[in-house]
């Protein structure tokens, strides 16, 4: 039987050594355990996994589902909340604000907290590297493990802020006092997270004995990631100069060895967002282990999410009414350029059945339950709509539902990346390399499982129609149409899983698209009046001043602020 690793993360009652991003390593924990005395197999790994508990330890204003970030800064969600001081930063990201540049706290909080996730893996892995194979057989594989961390968290960091100091175990706490963010250029940064991919590739198995610890096809799958995001080559000012082939062509290549594998999609797109049983399943190629009665207080929770609950202290994170627009369909396709035109009204329109497993929508189940959602669930209705979140929340009613304190979290694991995500990076590079028709059936692979994935929400057989792409048949399937396609595919696929807002920045597009969205909403939300995406500045979030100040200056803003 497979041991799963959020049970072996909590018998690890250690204190770790972690590495203050304040003082770059020049300050050690207090009471924390020495290097001399970490030197066995078992204490290097329970540093091995302080480190999987370290990408996990997000909360309310730092959730690692990035929907801060890449929901409510994207067209897909409202901030949510009481009203627009209520997360008054939230509030800044939703509007592009010119005050996200006087921010103090909120980024700096979220920057801290991925550089001791980081530090934690380099401990780890000065440990990893100072122990024999003899003690420790299974060294290299734990190594590979540590590396596949370390590019994942230095990935968040750079699509957030883009230009980020690449930190790793070989560096003395003064080379990282002496480190520029701007010591590698975009496209070298990017090749340092593809090289912890690239040997995390190079050296995992295919399976771990521990479910939850990444493997062959996780680092294969998010060295794709990157290479598909280091495809699109941007300039000082974030233009997207260029689409470099050679990247484009190594995504086509991992993704090739991705369809080989054991994973698949899910028979039902609901189950993706399951908790218990559903967790883990053959979709998720690597997701964040979090777990209840464990021993502590609450549990390991996923407190990221805490907010975005239908709650009196949350109801943040709430779907637009765009996004909701964009699952409408037109003979089982989306309406494309035409959306937006009117709201969508169950009545007289089709949608999308994702809509039903995305957005909790006022007289219908919450969750697949029988218990329906309420519209007096939402705080502000008139700034925000009725709508909620759902597919990081679970049934109130479930064991899986937590108070803690005046939050509501759940244990349910937060998948980082799936199968689908697998089909559509394929499908994106076929189509910039100009082999679109290559791209057709796998994003109809993705289309014919939305249109199967209707066993949880029975009650929305009479408004639902989605169908296919058939070129000659209801479409004419050029590059420019696949492209079209591919992003709204991408868009439906993972709406409001924090992934929309960076999809747009990648394409070079988030300003376009931005200022159309602010322009409709205007019209509906007084607080849009006066939105505006500045180009060649609102793609990234500024560096965090305090970082800036602790580096003495070595560290340089973004362009733009």
């Amino acid at each position: 039987m497979k041991t799963n690793i959020k049970k072996l993360i909590f018998s690890v009652g250690i204190i770790l050594s972690l590495y203050s991003c304040k003082d770059f390593l020049e300050v050690p924990t207090s009471g924390a355990l020495t290097d001399d005395e970490l030197t066995g197999a078992k204490q290097v790994e329970n540093a091995v996994i302080s480190a999987y508990a370290g990408i996990g330890n997000d909360e309310i204003n730092r959730p690692l589902s990035l929907w801060n970030y890449g929901n409510v800064r994207a067209d897909d969600a409202y901030k949510g909340g009481s009203g627009a001081t209520d997360g008054e930063f939230l509030h800044f990201l939703e509007i592009s604000s010119p005050s996200i540049g006087n921010e103090t706290w909120y980024t700096d909080g979220f920057w801290y907290y991925n550089y001791v996730a980081i530090s934690r893996v380099n401990f780890a892995l000065k440990l990893l590297n100072n122990i024999s194979e003899k003690k420790m057989p299974n060294k290299k594989i734990r190594i590979a493990e540590m590396r596949f961390l370390r590019g994942h968290m230095h990935f968040i960091q750079k699509i957030v802020f883009k230009m980020v100091p690449y930190i790793d175990e070989s560096m003395s706490p003064e080379d990282i006092t002496n480190t520029s963010n701007v010591a590698l250029t975009n496209d070298e940064l990017w090749q340092k997270i593809a090289d912890d991919f690239q040997f995390a590739y190079d050296n995992l198995p295919e399976t771990q004995s521990e479910v939850g610890r990444a493997n062959k096809y996780a680092a294969a799958a998010y060295l794709a990631k990157v290479y598909l995001y280091k495809a699109y080559r941007q300039d000082e000012m974030h233009n997207v100069v260029a689409i470099d082939n050679k990247d484009m062509q190594k995504v086509i290549d991992l993704t090739d060895f991705l369809l080989k594998s054991p994973y698949r999609l899910e028979n039902d797109f609901a189950y993706n967002f399951l908790p218990g049983s559903y967790e883990n399943g053959p979709e998720s190629l690597f997701a964040v282990q979090y777990s209840k009665d464990d021993g502590t207080t609450y549990g390991r929770l996923n407190m990221g999410n805490a907010l975005t609950t239908p709650t009196p202290g949350g109801d943040f994170n709430k779907p637009s009414q765009n996004l909701v627009n964009a699952f409408k369909t037109n003979n089982g396709l989306p309406m494309f350029d035409i959306y937006s035109e009117a709201d969508y009204n169950e009545v007289t329109d089709k949608t999308d059945p994702r809509l039903f497993h995305t957005v909790a929508i006022p007289g219908k189940p919450y969750k697949y339950t029988n218990v329906n959602f309420r519209t007096d669930q939402s705080r502000n209705p008139n700034m925000y709509g009725y709508y909620s979140s759902l597919k990081e929340n679970v049934d109130p009613a479930s064991e899986y539902y937590v108070k803690t304190g005046p939050w509501y979290a759940n244990s349910k694991n937060t998948i980082v990346i799936r199968y689908a995500d697998v089909l559509l990076m394929r499908a994106e590079a076929l189509i910039e390399t100009e082999n679109f028709i290559d791209a057709l059936p796998l994003i109809n692979q993705i289309r014919n499982r939305a249109k199967a994935s209707t066993s949880l929400i029975g009650f929305a057989s009479s408004y639902v129609n989605i169908q296919p792409y058939e070129d000659g048949v209801n479409c004419v399937w050029t590059q420019d149409y696949a492209r079209k396609a591919l992003r709204w595919e991408r868009r439906l696929e993972f709406a409001m899983e924090g992934s929309r807002f960076f999809d747009l920045v990648r394409w070079g597009i988030a300003d376009s698209v931005m200022n159309v969205y602010y322009s409709k909403e205007e019209a509906k939300h007084t607080y849009y009046q006066g939105a505006h995406f500045t180009k060649n500045k609102n793609e990234y979030v500024p560096i965090p001043i305090q970082q800036i100040n602790f580096s003495k200056g070595i560290y340089k803003q973004n362009y733009g602020f």
